[in-house]
């Protein structure tokens, strides 16, 4: 039986070229109503982990969580999902960097809407933000990288950094840490200190 992973790897081989049948017969199948675009596996990790919290089954709901792989892609995505596509219903979540991505590739997509939510740097100075420095702290001790940690504050580069930009920076240093943490930060948050962005996100679907 087919399911929403396979339809994710239908699209992102339609982006790259392969032809666009399989995606179509899949989103016609799994009943796909609506796709998350997201600029990479953390961001995707986040929402998935926020819809589990709250009790939501994105795939059962129709819903597709899909990581382009880079923001830049955005574009390719939305034309192919979006209006001129399958005509699916699109929203995402991005850092301001990447806002004019995202807004370019809606308008050239025609998407009537421009529903995407942006964090103010990214998502995990967002998730950082909310649960506080010494409670992320805390999370990495927990998760078995205090010592990793340690060793990165020692580096003369982080020296003079504020406390939320040396985690940030922490986060981002390792092949899957962003992704592992990610879910770790979410599922760490009090209900009620959900990221707007990210908050305004799930309650849009």
């Amino acid at each position: 039986m087919a399911d929403m992973g396979e339809f994710r790897d239908a699209v992102t081989a339609w982006a790259a070229g392969a032809p666009g049948d399989p995606a179509r017969e899949l989103a016609a199948r799994l009943s796909v109503r609506a796709v998350v675009l997201l600029e990479g596996p953390s961001d995707a990790a986040a929402v998935s982990a926020l819809a589990v919290r709250r009790g939501r089954n994105p795939a059962a709901e129709g819903i597709c969580v899909l990581s382009m792989g880079g923001a830049m892609n955005v574009g390719r995505f939305a034309g192919l999902l979006g209006p001129p596509g399958l005509g699916l219903r699109l929203t995402g979540l991005c850092d301001e960097a990447e806002r004019g991505y995202y807004a370019r590739g809606w308008e050239r997509a025609g998407v009537p809407r421009q529903e995407f939510f942006v964090c103010a740097a990214d998502l995990e100075d967002e998730l950082i933000r909310a649960l506080g420095v010494a409670r992320v702290a805390e999370l990495i001790g927990v998760e078995g990288d205090e010592r990793a940690l340690q060793t990165f504050l020692r580096q003369p580069a982080q020296q003079g950094r504020g406390s939320q930009q040396q985690l940030r920076r922490f986060l981002g240093t390792k092949k899957g840490r962003k992704i592992h943490y990610g879910r770790v930060l979410v599922e760490a948050l009090d209900p009620d200190r959900v990221p707007a962005p990210l908050d305004a996100l799930l309650s849009s679907l």
